[in-house]
């Protein structure tokens, strides 16, 4: 029997029009929570190459959880799919496993830009900073492990990795920062942020397409407001990373000496 409220999409795969209208709204309602993390200060600073290095640093650092587990949250939200089951899930299923190891390599990447700013694998896992600093590393894995599949994906494949290309495209657009780098290990360097900075990364559409396969075209009010409440979490948590590191950069502006110190 066809589930007349199955969701197949038919449109292009990056046109928010392709999706049922549930999906629209959803977009339009978490539109600004990503505005203030795509448009943040700290992206402009970074790209103008004004950020104190002990910023940059905290930043690094505290961003490297998310980058290492990326793969993991991945395969939390693979655990939940069952073949056969449902439409959706196939699509996770192969999608998941495909993209596993794509993430796996960017954790390198990450390492290679954090060594451009001198800053080592055993800073990295140390993970000295502050609370702030850590919180969107537990929410992925929060989710990931303990909401349904299109909730866990929603939170991070669609949200973190959508949000991603954007302020990396933003970081990218001028070459103040790019050009900071000594040629010979420009390309090194920059390798992360350039894979991200793809403006017509299809990643976080394919999330959407798999999640409205998930919910069809009448999911229920509840797991509409679970969507949106998961989708505007993982941007507030972003907001409240970039705000605390652009903070450490105002502390950097007013104190230059205490700052230097930190960023050794």
């Amino acid at each position: 029997m066809i589930d007349p409220t199955a969701f197949t999409r038919t449109g292009p795969l990056m046109d928010a029009s392709s999706y049922p209208a549930w999906a629209q709204h959803l977009i339009a309602d978490c539109s600004e929570a990503k505005r203030r993390v795509v448009e943040h200060e700290f992206y402009r600073r970074l790209r103008d190459n004004q950020l104190s290095p002990a910023a940059m640093r905290q930043y690094l650092i505290g961003g490297w959880p998310v980058v290492e587990q990326f793969s993991l949250y991945m395969a939390q939200n693979l655990t939940k799919t069952r073949y056969g089951r449902h439409p959706g899930e196939d699509m996770a299923r192969r999608w998941l496993m495909r993209n596993i190891r794509v993430e796996l390599n960017h954790a390198d990447y990450w390492v290679h830009w954090a060594e451009a700013h001198g800053v080592t694998l055993e800073e990295l896992n140390a993970q000295r900073v502050a609370p702030e600093l850590a919180a969107l590393a537990h929410w992925c894995w929060h989710s990931s492990s303990s909401d349904s599949l299109m909730v866990g994906m929603a939170a991070t494949n669609y949200a973190i990795e959508g949000a991603t290309g954007e302020w990396a495209h933003l970081v990218c657009s001028g070459q103040a920062y790019t050009e900071s780098f000594p040629p010979q290990g420009r390309k090194r360097a920059l390798r992360w942020l350039a894979l991200h900075a793809e403006y017509d990364d299809a990643h976080p559409w394919e999330a959407l397409e798999i999640i409205c396969t998930l919910a069809g075209t009448q999911p229920s009010r509840m797991q509409q407001a679970e969507l949106r409440q998961a989708i505007c979490k993982s941007y507030d948590y972003m907001f409240l990373f970039l705000e605390r590191c652009l903070a450490l950069d105002e502390q950097a502006i007013a104190e230059p000496g205490r700052s230097l110190a930190a960023a050794h």
